[in-house]
C-alpha cells in the first residue's frame, strides 16, 4: 500500500498542488502508524510466546516433582460429586463417584475422612491433613491395602464463600509403615531373646559400670526391681569380687571362671559360671564388656543327691506295698448293690442298702447288660433249678446299670439261692460289685512296679553314663588348661585352646540335653512357633554346624533348594534337632561325606541328615529315639539328642526315623507339618 499512494499523488500532483502536499503528509502519517502497530503486535506475540513456554516448563517440572514424590493427586467436583485423577494411579483414569470413593476406603477410617472432607466443603476449613485406609483393587477380589497420607485444599470461586471443589494429594506410604513395623517387631524379637535367654546375661561400660540386664540374670542377682539395682549399678566390676582378682581394666580379656559367688547385700549364695566377653570396635577399642552367668548350683546338688538314690528306691517300694494294702481296703469299700431275683415274676431288684429298691428290671432287660455271656445266660434263666442251686461268684464284663458315663465295667457278682419251705428254688440273692477301678488298680500297680524297677535301672545307668560324660570333657579342660601356660610357642596354645573350646562345647551339649530332658518331663515340651525366612535360617544354622566337621577326610554338604521359604515353626526346635542329626553323624562318620537338606513335602517340611558312617543294623533302628540308649558304648554321648528329636517331633505332630544299612551310613529325617507362605526357588 506504501509504494502505491506515491504513484497516485505524482499523477495528481499538476492539478491539485496544494491539496498534494496535506495527501502526501497524510498518507506518511498512516504509514509510521502501521510500522508502530507491526512493532507492537510482533513484541506482544513473543510475549505471549515466553509466558507460554514458562507455563509449559512450570507444568513439566510440577510432572516431574509428582514423579519423584510418587503422590496422587484428584480432584473432587462438588457440584457433581465426582473424583477425577490429575496424577499418579490410584484411581482410574475415567475417575471415581462419590460412593465409589467410600467403597474403597476402609470402614475403619471412612467416618473421620468423611468428616474432614465435609468441613472443607462447608467452608468451616480451607485444607485438612488425615490418615485413612484405601483399597487399591478394582476387580472385586481381596481388598489390597494402602496407608494413605492426605492433604486436601478447597478451591474457591471469586466472591464465593464455598469451595467449588477440592484438590487432594496422597501420599502412599505403605511401604514406610511396613517398614517401621517389620523394624519394631526386630527390635522387639532381638529383646525378648535378651530378655528370655536361659543365662544371665549383663553389659558393662569399659569403666565396669552395669548398663543393662536381662530378666535371668536380674533373677540370679536379686535385682530390687525390673529396671535396676541399686547395689550393682553402683558397684564397679573391677572392685567386686570374683572379677577383681583376675580383671585387668586396662587389658579386659575373653575368661571363664566357675566357682561360688557370695554377695551378702543381695543374699546371694550360688555356685555361678561366669563367662566374660570383652566386646571391641573395628579399631580394636573396647565398647563394652559382656558377662554371661549361669546358675550351676542344681547341677551341683545332682551329685550329692547321687547318693540317696538307694534310699529313694527302697521308698519307693514301700510306698507300693503300702499301695498294695489300701487297694485291699478299698475292695472292701467299692462300688456295691444288693440284688435279688425271684423266678416266678421273671424279676430282678436291685437295692441300695437292705429295703431301698434302686431299679427293678425282667430277665429279658436283665441279659442285655451282659456283654459276652447273653446267650449262655438267657439258658441258665430259662432252667434255674439246674444251674443256680449252689453259691457261687463270677466276675462279668456288663454295661453299666447303676451308671451314666457309659464305659465297659467288671462287676463282681455274689450268688446265693433261695428256697421255700418245701425246699424249690424259688429265687437268688447277693452282691453285685463295681470292680472296674480295682482291675485297673492291678493293672495300674504292675505297670508301676515295672516302672520303678525300670526307672531304678535307668537312673542307675544314666548316674553312670553322667559320671563319666561329664567327667571326661572336665577332665580334658582341666588337663589341658594346666599344660596351657606351660606352652611356649602361639600354635601350641592355639592347639590347646582349641582342644579346651571343643571339650566345653561339648559339656555345654551334655548339660544342655540333660536340661531340656528335665524341662521335658516336669513341664511338657514347649513349642514357641514365629514367621521365619527357613531358607536365610537354614543357611545360618549349616554355617555353624559345619564348624563341627573336623575331620578333613569328612566333607559337609548343604542342600538348600530354595531362596526364600517364608514359613511359621519354632526354628530353635528346628535348629535342636539338625544339630542332634549332624552331631550324631560326626561322632560316627570318619570319612566320606555329611550331606544336610530339607525339601517342601506333603504340606511340611522335610528335613535330612545323611552321613557314610558306620550304620545302624536294621533291628536297632527302632531304639536309637529311645531314651539313654547308646549303640556304641565307646562313643562320647548320653543317648538323650535322639529322645529329644522324637519329642519335638511328637509335639509337632509330625514324623521321624532313620534309614540306614551297616557299613553304608546313614539318613535321620523328620518330617513337621506347616503352611509355606511363600517360596522362591533358588537358581
Amino acid at each position: 500500500m506504501l509504494y502505491i499512494l506515491p504513484l497516485l499523488l505524482q499523477e495528481q500532483s499538476s492539478g491539485f498542488h496544494s491539496l498534494g502536499d496535506f495527501s502526501l503528509m497524510t498518507v506518511a502519517l498512516v504509514g509510521i502508524v502501521f510500522i508502530l502497530v507491526a512493532f507492537f503486535n510482533r513484541l506482544i506475540l513473543q510475549r505471549v510466546r515466553h509466558a507460554s513456554q514458562l507455563s509449559s516448563n512450570t507444568y513439566s517440572v510440577m510432572q516431574q516433582a509428582l514423579k519423584i514424590s510418587e503422590d496422587h493427586v484428584v480432584y473432587y467436583n462438588i457440584a457433581s460429586k465426582y473424583t477425577d485423577k490429575l496424577y499418579g494411579h490410584m484411581i482410574p483414569d475415567e475417575g471415581i463417584s462419590a460412593e465409589d470413593w467410600k467403597a474403597h476406603v476402609h470402614p475403619e477410617d471412612l467416618p473421620h475422612a468423611l468428616d474432614q472432607l465435609h468441613q472443607i466443603i462447608d467452608g468451616k476449613l480451607k485444607s485438612a491433613e488425615f490418615n485413612y485406609r484405601w483399597n487399591f483393587d478394582y476387580s472385586g477380589g481381596r481388598p489390597i491395602w494402602g496407608y494413605m497420607h492426605n492433604v486436601s485444599v478447597g478451591e474457591y470461586l471469586p466472591g464465593m464463600s464455598r469451595p467449588v471443589g477440592i484438590i487432594s494429594t496422597l501420599a502412599d506410604e505403605t511401604e514406610l509403615l511396613k517398614q517401621q513395623e517389620k523394624e519394631d517387631e526386630l527390635h522387639q524379637r532381638y529383646k525378648l531373646i535378651f530378655e528370655e535367654s536361659i543365662i544371665g546375661l549383663s553389659f558393662y561400660d569399659p569403666e565396669g559400670w552395669l548398663l543393662d540386664a536381662n530378666k535371668q540374670m536380674r533373677d540370679i542377682c536379686h535385682f530390687d526391681s525390673e529396671n535396676g539395682d541399686e547395689f550393682f549399678s553402683n558397684a564397679n566390676l573391677f572392685e567386686i569380687a570374683p572379677f577383681r582378682e583376675f580383671l585387668d581394666k586396662n587389658h579386659v580379656e575373653e575368661y571363664w571362671i566357675c566357682s561360688r559367688s557370695d554377695v551378702p547385700e543381695r543374699d546371694m549364695h550360688l555356685y555361678l559360671e561366669i563367662r566374660v566377653h570383652p566386646i571391641r570396635d573395628e579399631n580394636g577399642k573396647l565398647t563394652y564388656i559382656a558377662l554371661a552367668v549361669r546358675d550351676v548350683s542344681e547341677e551341683r546338688e545332682m551329685y550329692l543327691q547321687s547318693k540317696l538314690n538307694d534310699i529313694q528306691i527302697q521308698e519307693a517300694n514301700e510306698k507300693i506295698q503300702r499301695y498294695e494294702m489300701e487297694l485291699q481296703y478299698m475292695m472292701e469299700a467299692c462300688d456295691m448293690r444288693a440284688w435279688r431275683i425271684t423266678y416266678k415274676n421273671g424279676t430282678v431288684q436291685f437295692l441300695k442298702g437292705l429295703s431301698n429298691i434302686e431299679r427293678e428290671m425282667t430277665f429279658d432287660e436283665y441279659i442285655t447288660y451282659f456283654i459276652d455271656d447273653y446267650a449262655e445266660l438267657t439258658t441258665k434263666l430259662a432252667e434255674p433249678e439246674k444251674y443256680f442251686t449252689k453259691p457261687f461268684t463270677v466276675l462279668r464284663k456288663m454295661h453299666p446299670i447303676f451308671h451314666t458315663n457309659g464305659d465297659v465295667q467288671w462287676n463282681q457278682i455274689n450268688s446265693v439261692p433261695i428256697f421255700d419251705n418245701e425246699g424249690k428254688l424259688v429265687g437268688a440273692f447277693g452282691l453285685i460289685r463295681n470292680m472296674t477301678k480295682y482291675i485297673q488298680a492291678q493293672e495300674q500297680l504292675k505297670h508301676e512296679t515295672q516302672r520303678a524297677n525300670e526307672s531304678g535301672r535307668l537312673k542307675s545307668v544314666f548316674l553312670a553314663n553322667m559320671t563319666h560324660e561329664i567327667r571326661t570333657p572336665l577332665n580334658a579342660i582341666v588337663g589341658f588348661s594346666d599344660l596351657l601356660q606351660m606352652m611356649t610357642t602361639t600354635e601350641e596354645k592355639r592347639e590347646l585352646i582349641h582342644v579346651i573350646h571343643n571339650n566345653c562345647d561339648m559339656l555345654l551339649r551334655l548339660i544342655n540335653d540333660i536340661m531340656a530332658i528335665s524341662a521335658m518331663d516336669s513341664n511338657g515340651l514347649i513349642m514357641s512357633p514365629v514367621d521365619i525366612d527357613f531358607a536365610q535360617a537354614f543357611n545360618d544354622i549349616c554355617q555353624s554346624l559345619a564348624q563341627r566337621v573336623e575331620n578333613p577326610n569328612v566333607e559337609f554338604i548343604k542342600e538348600n533348594p530354595y531362596k526364600t521359604l517364608l514359613t511359621h515353626l519354632d526354628i530353635g526346635r528346628m535348629t535342636q534337632v539338625i544339630t542332634n542329626f549332624v552331631t550324631n553323624a560326626v561322632k560316627y562318620t570318619q570319612e566320606g561325606h555329611i550331606r544336610v537338606g530339607y525339601q517342601i513335602k506333603d504340606n511340611g517340611i522335610y528335613m535330612y541328615c545323611e552321613d557314610t558312617g558306620t550304620g545302624i543294623p536294621k533291628e536297632q533302628c527302632g531304639k536309637v529315639f529311645e531314651r539313654f540308649v547308646k549303640l556304641n558304648d565307646y562313643v562320647q554321648g548320653t543317648g538323650l539328642g535322639l529322645s529329644i528329636c522324637k519329642a519335638i517331633a511328637d509335639r509337632c505332630d509330625g514324623k521321624i526315623g532313620v534309614d540306614s544299612e551297616v557299613g553304608q551310613g546313614s539318613t535321620f529325617w523328620i518330617w513337621v507339618p506347616c503352611v509355606i507362605e511363600k517360596s522362591e526357588i533358588s537358581e
